[in-house]
């Protein structure tokens, strides 16, 4: 056997337990799922906050609510792979659920807003391209209310504010809290243990999806398909845009994929691109489609996409999730191993293998030979070499 062809077996050696120890710790180290905690809910400032929810009046034309795109018979999530936005322009993004949301601590697909959800209140009413309200006039408008004067006042803020009306929309929102869950009731089918224990083992989905609310807050690349919508459409386009510039992004024009969490780290190697925060499972058939912008439209597809999607740098210790059947056909070596402790990229790179897109131009049949022999004709080791080179018998 060559020299070079040992290193790779003791490089694959190493690697691999690796894999298995950072799996055992991760299981050892992942927060379990349990029921949601109990919260304190103001009944006179809920149901204010209620009629706020619902008003029309908050949009600066007043013609969209914040129910026009949460949508409570849509588990107050947006039936549209993208939401509608203000009008006069389209939004770029999916409208996640609100329920449980007054238990989250970061907020937006790309985790953004960090601090409470009166900040997200006053973001979604103020921002341009969501409800475009100027909270002054909103203000006034509340003022012309009588029935709104009665229910402020009932509530303790006395006269309509602003900063009240931030208060109230948060308050409605914790009545949005799963109830009559059978998870939480110990009361789950057969069939749902089965997918119980899936979850928690073989698939490994607690990974992720972990806590009270089945999720860990933080952000990940997934892989998921981009929305095209997003830059075919000149309407969704140019607030993909605007949002883009608002945000610091470089190169904002020709950005053709959503940054997600980039927002928050700009990290020069783009290494952050494409990363959102992990959503909460509860209430989940009731939410669909699935995913920030939508892409995947029933749970089957959700399921069939996790089974396969590419994890970034940080997950590269869990490529068998990825690789679990020698299916190699859509995951690119250079996103899977630019930073891989495996150097399988710079293995390539170094036997001046540089042409190819994909690891299936070598892996297509998931057989190792053929893969061999398909690398040795893009440049890797020497076509010449003794056959016996890679023989295990030669061991």
């Amino acid at each position: 056997m060559s020299k070079r062809a040992i290193q790779r077996r003791l490089t694959t050696l190493s690697v691999s337990l690796a894999m298995t120890l950072a799996a055992n710790l991760g299981h050892a180290e992942t927060p379990d799922i349990g029921p949601l905690p109990a919260l304190e809910i103001d009944q006179a400032k809920a149901e204010l906050g209620k009629r706020l929810f619902f008003d029309r009046r908050l949009s600066g034309d007043g013609l969209i609510s914040c129910a026009t795109c949460h949508q409570p018979n849509n588990g107050f999530a947006s039936k549209e792979a993208l939401s509608a936005g203000y009008p006069g322009n389209l939004h770029f993004r999916n409208a996640p659920t609100l329920i449980n949301t007054a238990h989250k601590k970061v907020w937006m697909h790309d985790g953004r807003i960090g601090t409470n959800l009166n900040d997200v209140t006053r973001g979604m009413i103020t921002e341009d391209y969501i409800m475009n309200m100027d909270m002054r006039i909103m203000q006034e408008r509340l003022k012309q209310d009588p029935i709104y004067l009665e229910m402020f006042e009932k509530a303790g803020y006395g006269e309509p504010s602003n900063g009240k009306v931030r208060k109230a929309i948060p308050e409605y929102l914790k009545t949005l809290t799963s109830r009559n869950v059978p998870f939480d009731a110990d009361e789950m089918s057969e069939a749902a243990q089965r997918g119980l224990a899936l979850f928690k083992g073989k698939a490994n989905c607690i990974a992720c999806h972990n806590g009270p609310l089945f999720s860990d807050g933080q952000s990940h690349n997934t892989g998921v398909p981009e929305n095209l919508d997003i830059f075919l459409n000149p309407m969704r386009h140019q607030t993909f845009i605007a949002y883009n510039m608002f945000m610091g992004n470089e190169n904002y024009m020709a950005l053709k994929r959503d940054p997600g969490t980039h927002v928050q780290t700009h990290k020069a190697d783009g290494s952050d691109m494409g990363k959102f925060m992990t959503p909460t499972l509860r209430e989940l058939k009731y939410t669909a489609p699935y995913m920030h912008n939508g892409m995947l439209k029933t749970l089957e597809e959700v399921i069939d996409h996790d089974k396969s999607f590419r994890f970034d740098s940080e997950h590269d210790t869990k490529c068998v999730t990825c690789h679990l059947n020698n299916d190699y056909s859509q995951y690119s070596c250079y996103e899977c191993h630019e930073h891989s402790p495996s150097k399988i990229r710079e293995e390539h790179l170094e036997e001046g293998i540089q042409d190819y897109d994909n690891c299936t131009e070598c892996h297509r049949s998931g057989d190792e030979d053929e893969a061999k022999r398909l690398w040795r004709s893009k440049g890797g080791e020497s076509s010449n070499d003794d056959s016996s080179n890679d023989d295990d018998s030669s061991d």
